[in-house]
C-alpha cells in the first residue's frame, strides 16, 4: 500500500487522460522527445569540438605586468528643491 501501489497509478493515469485527452498527451510526448534529442545532439557536438586555445588580447603593455586605469573621481551634488 502507499503511493507506489499500481492501483493508485492507474487511477491517476485515467484522470490525466480524461483531463488532457490523448491527443494533447501525444503532442506533449513528441515535444519532450524532440527536446531530449536536441539536448543530446548539443552535448555530443560540444564533446567532439576540439578545444581551441584562447588567444590573449593584443595590448601595448607587456605580459605579466599589472595594468592600471588612471581616473579621477568627482563629487556631483544635486540641487535641493525648496517647497
Amino acid at each position: 500500500m502507499g503511493i507506489f501501489d499500481w492501483k493508485h497509478w492507474v487511477v491517476i493515469l485515467i484522470v490525466v487522460v480524461l483531463v488532457f485527452g490523448t491527443k494533447k498527451l501525444k503532442n506533449l510526448g513528441s515535444d519532450l522527445g524532440e527536446t531530449i534529442k536536441g539536448f543530446r545532439k548539443a552535448m555530443n557536438e560540444e564533446e567532439t569540438k576540439p578545444e581551441q586555445p584562447a588567444q590573449p588580447a593584443q595590448s601595448s603593455a607587456p605580459l605579466n605586468q599589472p595594468q592600471t586605469i588612471d581616473a579621477q573621481a568627482q563629487k556631483v551634488e544635486e540641487p535641493v528643491k525648496k517647497d
